[in-house]
């Protein structure tokens, strides 16, 4: 079997697919996105491709250790990206050629299905609160929500208490037994981060993501002992030789990895064994498309340490296609109880509707990060 052919796919709201094609047939499926970047993730996956063509997909271990070290300058976040994709389709192909799913490759699930919690949004506490009742009714276990917004070095008092009123609400309106997960979003930095992750403390987070920046991470050793809620962090590390420092600093409760931006399941699979060495959670980011999702899947299957998983179904950023929309059968994500199971059909478990991808591409996306500014005309991390 050899690779013939990748092509991309830019397609709403905001994501970026590639399908890799061989002489026999066969065909895998990838999510090679870095958000805001599509165009620029599409260009490295044509220059990775150049090596591809004419090889075996099956060598996939081969394959990711040629894409990842034989360009001299390597890592990063459209680099990762773009080799994730890829690694992702490797996989669906080589499952395909089997008829199994990529779970069985890795050496078999050791559970069915994955706690899942959704996001909510909204920028007032009665919208948040409403969010988040719509989805406990939905049937989810737990939900996220963002900090805060834009917020200065140091800011005022009054910024945090619409933060907490905003929690607040939301665990009024859901009560004690549903998990939130309250992202900082690296919006804060560490004087606030400070006052925030103590404040919060009554409201028992599942989680606090990004209390900082990844680069900042060593402002952990100061903000991991104000609170008893786990910190969660690394969304924006993208190899096993990013989370290494993390991990072995010791501060940080969970890990997520995302499987479209850390280098694929090849490297997630990797990344997760390390942090189970550490006592360390996994929660895979996925904030993205249905390919994204099935992948993270895979990988949940497989890894001890996964207690949840991030998926999209309905949040603010898919207002023109959401997550099933691009699958023949959508069915495949059975969300039941605040789990999801895990796909049990060949390669990655899901059949993409070509014919769609292919008239949204006809549209494609210019998706960007807004671009926030303080009250004095400084740039705000979003």
């Amino acid at each position: 079997m050899k690779i013939t052919k990748l092509t991309t796919f830019v397609v709403p709201p905001r994501w970026l697919f590639v399908k890799v094609e061989t002489d026999e047939g066969i065909s895998g499926w990838g999510e090679p996105i870095v958000e805001g970047r599509a165009h620029t993730v599409a260009a490295a996956v044509e220059e990775l491709a150049d090596y591809l063509i004419g090889k075996d997909p099956r060598h996939v271990q081969d394959h990711w250790t040629v894409l990842y070290r034989g360009g001299f300058y390597r890592g990063g976040a459209v680099h990762m990206s773009a080799l994730a994709g890829i690694d992702q389709a490797l996989w669906d192909i080589k499952g395909r050629a089997l008829g199994v799913p990529v779970h069985e490759l890795l050496g078999g699930p050791l559970r069915e299905r994955i706690r899942v919690y959704s996001w909510i949004g909204g920028d007032r506490p009665a919208d948040t609160a409403a969010g988040a009742r719509a989805a406990v009714a939905r049937g989810f276990t737990a939900i996220k929500m963002n900090g805060s917004d834009e917020m200065q070095f140091v800011d005022s008092h009054a910024k945090v208490s619409r933060v907490l009123e905003n929690v607040a609400a939301v665990r009024d309106a859901v009560g004690p037994e549903i998990g939130i997960g309250v992202d900082f979003h690296g919006r804060v930095h560490k004087p606030m981060a400070k006052i925030l992750i103590k404040e919060l403390e009554p409201f028992k987070p599942m989680f606090i993501e990004e209390p900082v920046l990844s680069e900042h991470y060593e402002a952990l050793k100061e903000l991991a002992p104000l609170s008893s809620a786990p910190i969660a962090l690394g969304e924006r590390l993208y190899s096993r030789w990013d989370f290494k420092r993390i991990l072995s600093e010791g501060y940080v409760d969970i890990i997520q990895p995302d499987v479209s931006h850390a280098g694929g399941i090849t490297e997630v699979v990797k990344i997760a064994a390390m942090a189970e060495a550490y006592d360390v959670a996994l929660a895979l980011h996925c904030p993205l498309g249905p390919i994204a999702l099935a992948a993270c899947l895979q990988v949940d299957a497989v890894a001890y340490n996964a207690f949840i998983q991030e998926q999209s179904l309905g949040i603010h950023y898919n207002e023109r296609n959401d997550l099933l929309d691009y699958l023949s059968d959508p069915s495949v994500f059975a969300y039941r109880e605040g789990f999801v199971q895990i796909p049990q059909g060949p390669g990655l478990g899901i059949e993409i509707n070509e014919a769609y991808v292919r008239e949204q591409a006809a549209i494609g996306h210019r998706w960007r990060n807004p671009v926030w500014r303080h009250r004095d005309g400084s740039f705000a991390e979003w």
